[in-house]
């Protein structure tokens, strides 16, 4: 009986293997998000039903039923220049595990196999690379397995606070470009395929901002001292300054967007360029509105992590988290919104002591339908 008992636990594929493609699609559906990486590959027939017409239009996001759609698993990427031939460490902030993202997939093999391919930014599921020793950058969507290679219309050329932002029919990809006679915003639309040049770049930015922060089709910048917050509307190329006042007595600045409207304000509090304490505040309307201020234990290490140099701290949005990071410190200073509480995320336990800098975080939303 009991060997009988275990023989009937057997999935028989006469049985699993011819089930109506409906109810497949339906079983998918209620899968999480993550567990696409490994379905991918275990047989072709599960890859053509997950991007075959009818499953899209179905568990699409914008689709009527798209509350059935596969649940999203979000993650935090570090990235560091001795990673790139290896692999990528996320932290699952759903579950609080690690795990890796391999970059021997057939998409960045290629790349990472022969050289260092460098990750600049992400957002809504795709990464964005630069391509060593050419004039080149890398979307892909390592989920679907998508790829397309952008080729900048210029060479030699150097880059800045390039961005990638999402868009209705796509993303748009913003960089400065540094020539020897100008400073120029470039903007590559997915679209249509094509880049654009913008004049009137304020030269102010170079040496305080990293990328910038996008809120409503604009990309927010902040200034080096005396600290003021410029803005560059993707659409019609146009810069503009903000008139908003800000708070007093800042060492520095640090913007962050939620995706949806709301722009945060992370700031230092101090004189003579040394943070005595940090704040957070939010935009309403014409004003900056103080939301919280860090506790003084977690000021004095962020301050002592980053030796008092802020061009090294960054800021980004996750998950209802609002993110503090820095170049030479493998660890991340989050603000939960929802519960306003901050905390510190220990660094990845395979990470090597002996790397103290060029540590970089990315939100990464893993998204079935982002085009590249």
């Amino acid at each position: 009986m009991a060997a009988r008992a275990g023989k009937s636990q057997e999935m028989d594929p006469g049985i699993w293997g011819h089930l109506p493609v409906e109810l497949l699609e339906h079983v998918l559906s209620f899968l999480p998000l993550k567990s696409f990486f490994n379905l991918l590959c275990t047989c072709k027939r599960f890859k053509s039903l997950i991007y075959s017409p009818s499953f899209l239009a179905k568990y699409s996001p914008s689709s009527s039923s798209s509350s059935s759609s596969p649940a999203l698993s979000s993650f935090l990427l570090l990235s560091h220049p001795q990673f790139y031939r290896h692999r990528l460490p996320l932290y699952d902030s759903a579950i609080g595990n690690w795990r890796n993202l391999s970059l021997t997939c057939s998409i960045l093999l290629p790349y990472a196999a022969t050289t260092a391919i460098t990750l600049l930014s992400a957002a809504n599921g795709l990464l964005c690379f630069s391509l060593p020793n050419s004039s080149s950058f890398l979307v892909c969507n390592l989920l679907v397995g998508s790829s397309r290679v952008l080729q900048f219309p210029g060479y030699p050329f150097a880059f800045e606070m390039l961005t990638l932002v999402p868009a209705p029919d796509g993303y748009k990809i913003f960089m400065i470009a540094s020539g020897s006679s100008s400073n120029n915003a470039w903007v590559y639309d997915s679209g249509v395929h094509s880049w654009r040049e913008f004049q009137g770049f304020d030269p102010t930015l170079s040496d305080n901002c990293h990328q910038g922060v996008y809120c409503n089709g604009v990309l927010y910048f902040c200034t080096s001292e005396p600290f003021s917050i410029v803005c560059f509307d993707l659409e019609s190329g146009v810069w503009d300054r903000s008139v908003v006042e800000l708070p007093g007595e800042l060492t520095f600045v640090k913007l962050v967007s939620d995706g949806e409207g709301k722009l945060y304000l992370v700031g230092g509090i101090g004189r003579n360029g040394i943070s005595k304490s940090m704040k957070l505040w939010e935009l309403e309307g014409e004003n900056w509105v103080l939301v919280e201020s860090l506790p003084e234990f977690m000021c004095q290490k962020l301050v002592s992590v980053c030796y008092h140099n802020y061009e090294h701290v960054y800021c980004f949005w996750h998950q209802e988290t609002i993110c503090v990071c820095c170049y030479t410190w493998p660890e991340i200073l989050y603000y939960k919104v929802a519960r306003r509480t901050w905390h510190w995320l220990p660094k990845c336990p395979s990470l090597p002591d002996k790397w103290s800098c060029g540590f970089r975080w990315f939100s990464f939303v893993p998204e079935l339908y982002a085009q590249v």
